[in-house]
């Protein structure tokens, strides 16, 4: 029972973020912007981000459940502070309209996600790999970031 509280826990700081960046919607500033081609339909983004929340718990919880090693003090401080870097990036585009500062806050969160991906691998590679679908989406949200400030400048 003690193990399905901490899921839990994290289940909800996870969906703490997801509601955070939630609060801030695209509207019709975002749907006034040049997008590129490439860009994903606009329905696509909560599937994807309820899954990647998904993962990102259970993996910080694999590494709750062993914080008693050295290691997973560091690996627990970077889950969190990518967290936060994640829930600031929605706030940053969204809310604030400053596409150069989401990018700014992107680019760290995608070197916050990966520093976790490589710092926890050889700990536990299932933590490790529960990342990588995040690693992925952000690398490819990154670019998409770049392209909509190079595509609306100002």
């Amino acid at each position: 029972m003690k193990h399905f509280v901490s899921l839990i826990a994290f289940v909800l700081l996870t969906g703490l973020a997801g509601f955070i960046g939630a609060q801030f919607e695209p509207g019709s500033w975002h749907a006034a912007l040049v997008k590129p081609s490439w860009n994903p339909p606009n329905w696509l983004f909560g599937p994807v981000w309820t899954t990647l929340y998904v993962l990102i718990a259970v993996s910080g919880w694999r590494v709750w459940q062993r914080r008693v090693e050295p290691w997973a003090g560091a690996a627990l401080a970077l889950w969190g502070v990518q967290l936060v870097a994640n829930g600031l990036w929605s706030w940053l585009f969204f809310g604030l309209h400053r596409i150069s500062w989401a990018l700014a806050d992107i680019l760290v969160l995608l070197v916050l996600i990966l520093a976790y991906v490589i710092y926890t691998w050889r700990r536990d590679r299932v933590a490790s790999a529960l990342f990588m679908p995040y690693l992925v989406w952000v690398a490819f949200a990154s670019a998409l970031n770049f392209a909509i400030w190079q595509m609306n400048p100002g």
